[in-house]
């Protein structure tokens, strides 16, 4: 049976594995190479997992409370998986680009 997601996050990580034979066998690997296909979550990047574990962690120790804004640097994939998460989640969110 298909399951069927509730948001977003709960599709963050699932991603499929494809076995790349073709460069294994061009390069006489012995060995089967797999690649994980992270541009599947839902946000398009590995980064996703990072910015949902960010958040999960700060509930979990306490410090983020419902209604709360984010506040994080972040110039690049970080920010796009952060702002998924924290939007399916109810939080606010700043970003800021460093300047360095």
């Amino acid at each position: 049976m298909v399951k069927i997601a509730k948001n977003l996050t709960e599709l963050i990580g699932n991603t499929p594995l494809m076995e790349l034979s073709g460069y294994s066998g061009k390069h006489g690997l012995k060995q089967c190479l797999v690649a994980k296909l992270e541009a599947f979550n839902p946000a398009g990047s590995v980064k996703d997992r990072v910015g949902l574990s960010m958040i999960e962690d700060a509930e979990a120790r306490g410090v983020l409370k419902p209604g709360a804004t984010i506040i994080e640097p972040t110039s690049g994939n970080t920010g796009v998986g952060l702002a998924m998460a924290a939007t399916v989640k109810g939080y606010r969110l700043f970003l800021r680009c460093p300047r360095r």
